[in-house]
């Protein structure tokens, strides 16, 4: 059978701007910060790992979008983001930039 990780590994997907807006007007983006693995803060929420989840959000490393973030955001339509979701979740990181 295969692990959650690997489950979780087949559904990470860039994602653009206009696909994640739905889910952050339903409230369900998840921004984690670029020192965290998206993997591993995907099979913590999976696994109701709330003492890490928890160190995470206390930490300010995983939180909602914020109302200024989001406006940056629709400012840049071409920015991407590393997008996993885990029901109800969307989690995302903002795609390193590549090139000049």
């Amino acid at each position: 059978m295969q692990d959650l990780r690997d489950q979780l590994a087949e559904s990470l997907d860039e994602a653009e701007l206009n696909w994640l807006k739905p889910h952050i007007q339903r409230d369900v983006v998840v921004v984690v910060h670029p020192e965290l693995d998206l993997l591993d803060v995907g099979v913590a929420i999976a696994r109701d790992d709330v003492l890490s989840v928890q160190h995470w959000i206390s930490e300010q490393l995983i939180h909602k979008p914020s109302p200024n973030q989001i406006t940056d955001w629709n400012s840049d339509q071409t920015r991407r983001f590393q997008a996993l979701i885990v029901q109800p979740y969307v989690l995302v990181q903002e795609a390193v930039a590549t090139g000049a």
